[in-house]
């Protein structure tokens, strides 16, 4: 056999070999691209997986106001189960739930429960910007009915970006709104004094017309 051939043939081999390897990575229950994971929050118990869950704080650094929990829920059993709470670690508060007529907090078996958007439920974590901060990846605990505590770690991340709409609503600033004698301010009109401004006052909450339309949860 002549050289030329020898490295043909050799050249062959080698293409034959990684192939092979490639061909092994990729198929099977065992293959190596099965266990590439997602880079989002996820997990599942018993018949409730929770996937791409998320904290979402105000996109002002000093704001004080709430915070928001993002996430979808699957019911992969026969027998309905219902949101009862969410808890951030480390805020010792629970936050506060709100269901639509599109989106209540009970998920029919098969179904599923998507937590913050546009017309979806919503979970409005009260301000805690000392024990919230982006960046972290901190535990949140899903509670319901059946299944009893989910918990995961989820990215704190501001209402920036893709996050934008998913984030907190502005709330009107109390003081904004009214003198310190609580009437209107003078020279304003009752609209006027309704709009506020865009930055949440401390410890001030969402509506629940607000949080249905904007809120994540």
């Amino acid at each position: 056999m002549s050289s030329s051939l020898r490295r043909g043939a050799l050249a062959a081999s080698a293409i034959a070999v990684s192939v092979a390897a490639l061909s092994a990575c990729g198929a099977g229950n065992n293959s190596q691209t099965l266990e590439i994971k997602p880079d989002n929050a996820a997990t599942s118990v018993g018949a409730i997986k929770v996937q791409n869950a998320t904290v979402i704080t105000q996109p002002d650094l000093t704001s004080t106001g709430p915070a928001v929990v993002a996430a979808t829920v699957f019911n992969t059993g026969t027998q309905p189960e219902t949101l009862q709470s969410i808890v951030v670690a480390g805020t010792n508060k629970t936050a506060e739930l709100h269901a639509t007529k599109s989106q209540p907090l009970t998920i029919p078996a098969g179904g599923r429960l998507i937590i913050g958007g546009k017309g979806n439920a919503s979970a409005v974590l009260g301000s805690s910007r000392e024990a919230v901060k982006d960046g972290n990846a901190q535990k949140v605990t899903f509670t319901f009915s059946r299944t009893g505590d989910v918990s995961l770690r989820a990215f704190v991340v501001p209402a920036e970006s893709f996050f934008t709409g998913w984030g907190p609503s502005a709330v009107p600033s109390a003081s904004a709104s009214s003198t310190a004698s609580g009437s209107p301010a003078a020279g304003s009109t009752a609209s006027e004094s309704a709009k506020g401004t865009n930055k949440p006052s401390e410890g001030a909450t969402p509506s629940d017309s607000a949080s249905e339309s904007t809120n994540a949860g």
